[in-house]
């Protein structure tokens, strides 16, 4: 079980994205300690809600057809250790 950063909710190692938030599990363990430090800088909550269409959408695509080479990576390797780590914010 991973838990999510962004929500704290336990997801099966495999998701694609949270069950709880909806975020994308391999971006959040990539960027989200500089998604926090932003929202931290602007006074943002540290834990937003996640807006229900969204929600709904998200769930629905991850109720549709799944890509198998996804999956099998993201078992095979996991969500930190899926690649080097780019930063997204400016120096």
């Amino acid at each position: 079980m991973t838990e999510c950063p962004q929500c704290g909710t336990m997801n099966e190692d495999d998701v694609k994205n949270c069950s709880g938030c909806r975020i994308n599990m391999y971006w959040a363990f990539q960027h989200y300690e500089e998604l926090a430090a932003i929202r931290k800088k602007n006074r943002l909550a540290s834990r937003p809600e996640t807006s229900s269409f969204l929600l709904e959408t998200s769930k629905r695509i991850d109720a549709g057809p799944t890509a198998p080479w996804l999956r099998n990576t993201i078992k095979k390797f996991g969500f930190k250790a899926a690649g080097k780590k780019v930063s997204t914010m400016a120096d």
